[in-house]
């Protein structure tokens, strides 16, 4: 049975609404997921699919959380209150044990630091607190020699970004997420969901994978120890599953800042709709300097975490080189391991967020979002 397509989308706008219901029809018959875009600061298309969800449903975001982190310390720098190229201990003494006091800000949130996870691994409990990370990670002896390579800070990127913001600021980042960003837009992106919002959380599904796919999965390398398995937690005493983290209630409450947003399409196109344009009325959050800062390629090549091309601005993917080349070269997002994908394309105008409820095969952006993002760029283009 066809899934039926709800929401709109505003003229000249057709056409994403026919790729997206073009790509549900090919999905399994329980398939939910949302579509939102924003160009220069209007609402142009808000779609949405399956049975339980009606437009307001939320979902874990996993590492998409990652672009609301960095919007807040993007903002930080951009007050001052931040400096890119000042040594970390310069904010948090303790992180120079083990040979990190050469690190930079600046290598710090563009994966350059070493610093994937910790020999014996996270518990739940631990990964859900930003401050236990934090500490736990201060102690740590990198695993390459800062500055030399990057790789992907899977679980722990926002909690070091968020010890530096905590010191130099005495808040946390979900605490200035909230105040400077949510609560002024009423986006539904949230890093800490309240008891009062549980009701709208769907939870995340497994992967359902083909036989072809599955054997594709299990010849992944990687041994317990490698820096994949550190990196994604999988060689502690509690390994971590990503597909069902976000069910977690300790997660979805804390927020961690690396994955533990919880957020709609809305939200996700919101926030980097509020982060580049002018949305009712109020001014864009950060000037076109910041971000074209924050945009600037910091990292690309060979990730060591992911064995694969990957590409970083400062704390944000660098969504034209890793996802979709069709964008310009300035554009910041970050994507989610189930499959969801935000990002803002300055030159275009276009705010984009998508979110789906099953864990999409093989991980990171959805496959869907070439498609999406593609039809909804070159309607912005156009329109």
């Amino acid at each position: 049975m066809t899934q039926e397509i709800h929401g709109a989308v505003a003229d000249g706008y057709e056409p994403v609404r026919e790729e997206f219901a073009a790509f549900v029809a090919e999905e399994r018959a329980d398939y939910e997921g949302q579509l939102c875009a924003y160009v220069h600061g209007r609402k142009v298309v808000d779609l949405w699919a399956g049975a339980a969800d009606d437009g307001g449903s939320l979902y874990g975001v996993h590492s998409s959380t990652k672009g609301a982190a960095h919007l807040v310390a993007a903002l930080l720098v951009q007050d001052g209150t931040l400096e890119l190229d000042r040594k970390v201990t310069y904010y948090w003494p303790e992180f120079g044990a083990e040979g990190k006091g050469s690190v930079t800000l600046r290598d710090l949130i563009t994966h350059r630091a070493g610093l994937v996870g910790t020999d014996s691994g996270f518990t739940l409990a631990e990964l859900a607190d930003d401050r236990v990370v934090a500490e736990r990670l201060a102690d740590q002896r990198p695993f390459w020699r800062p500055g030399t390579a990057f790789g992907c800070h899977a679980l722990v990127i926002g909690a070091l970004t968020g010890e530096v913001v905590r010191r130099a600021t005495g808040r946390t980042i979900q605490e200035l997420h909230e105040e400077r960003v949510r609560a002024p837009y009423g986006l539904d992106f949230f890093l800490g969901l309240p008891a009062s919002q549980e009701l709208r959380f769907r939870t995340t599904q497994p992967m359902a994978p083909t036989p072809k796919q599955r054997a594709l999965l299990e010849e992944l390398p990687g041994g317990p120890h490698s820096l994949s398995s550190i990196a994604f937690n999988r060689q502690g005493p509690e390994p971590t599953d990503l597909e069902t983290l976000p069910n977690e209630r300790v997660i979805r409450s804390r927020g961690p800042a690396s994955i533990g947003g919880v957020a709609s399409a809305r939200g996700l196109a919101g926030l980097y709709a509020a982060a580049i344009s002018e949305v009712d009325g109020k001014a864009p959050l950060l000037k076109p300097d910041t971000v074209a800062e924050f945009g600037q390629l910091h990292s690309a090549g060979y990730d060591l975490v992911a064995r694969r091309h990957r590409s970083y601005g400062l704390g944000f993917q660098a969504t034209a080189d890793t996802w979709h080349p069709f964008l310009g070269a300035g554009a910041i997002g970050h994507s989610g391991a189930a499959g969801s994908q935000a990002f803002a394309d300055p030159a275009s105008g276009l705010a984009y967020g998508y979110t789906r409820r099953r864990f999409a095969f093989p991980g990171g952006a959805a496959p869907e979002n070439d498609r999406l993002a593609r039809a909804a760029h070159r309607a912005a283009l156009t329109g």
